[in-house]
């Protein structure tokens, strides 16, 4: 069976995307909007911003075979609440996902995403979150057993580096398309690769999925820079 990709993200479609030809491997969608005090679930809209998009062909490069679910809790703007975060999280563990790309870090620490983040790990699923290689811990990436992931200019598109710093697992490319650059990229990339070595080892735990990533990494140790 493919891998599912799960994606928190602004959705797929974007118009001005050379990589349309992935939302043909979305199996389903929904869009998470915080109305009311509470967060309800609507039908999603195609992709305003690009970011989403841009994601998704990443990862669909690195794992040609991967079918996605894709959550748009970004609609106008590259801003969301935990508890949008938290839905997105568990409706895609309800649709029974393998990953979740999560390139984007809030900086508060909420009970609800936490709690969510908790519930996808204790089903397998296995969580890929953004953090920035300096500063503060963000969230979802700080919390236990989610990989974090930045960005590392030595590596190419097909490699990464086993970071191992206070913020960050691993690093990977930083660029992709429509302006998305960064940790944001990095982090596509490497769902991108679990998801093709899941599809070869659909029995990988993160445990056994955590020692793959090291001993594959292209790069031992944080970049040094001059």
């Amino acid at each position: 069976m493919p891998v599912k990709v799960g994606m928190v993200d602004s959705g797929c479609g974007f118009s001005r995307s050379a990589f349309l030809d992935v939302t043909q491997r979305v199996v389903a969608q929904a869009s998470f909007v915080f109305r009311d005090g509470g967060v309800e679930q609507v039908a999603p809209m195609a992709d305003q911003l690009g970011h989403g998009s841009a994601l998704l062909g990443i990862i669909g490069h690195c794992a040609p075979d991967a079918e996605f679910v894709v959550a748009q809790i970004f609609r106008e703007r590259l801003t969301t609440t935990a508890a949008q975060v938290a839905a997105s999280i568990d409706w895609l563990v309800d649709e029974q996902v393998d990953v979740i790309n999560l390139s984007l870090g809030l900086r508060q620490d909420r009970d609800v995403l936490k709690l969510a983040c908790d519930r996808a790990r204790q089903k397998g699923v296995i969580l890929v979150a953004s953090t920035p290689a300096r500063g503060e811990p963000v969230f979802p990436a700080a919390y236990e057993g989610v990989l974090r992931m930045t960005g590392d200019a030595r590596c190419q598109p097909d490699e990464f580096s086993r970071l191992q710093t206070r913020l960050a697992d691993f690093g990977a490319h930083v660029k992709g398309e429509n302006g998305v650059v960064g940790a944001s990229a990095a982090t596509a990339y490497l769902t991108g690769f679990i998801a093709q070595h899941l599809m070869e080892h659909p029995q990988h735990d993160l445990e056994a999925l955590s020692r793959w990533l090291c001993d594959s990494a292209t790069y031992q140790g944080a970049e040094v820079l001059p």
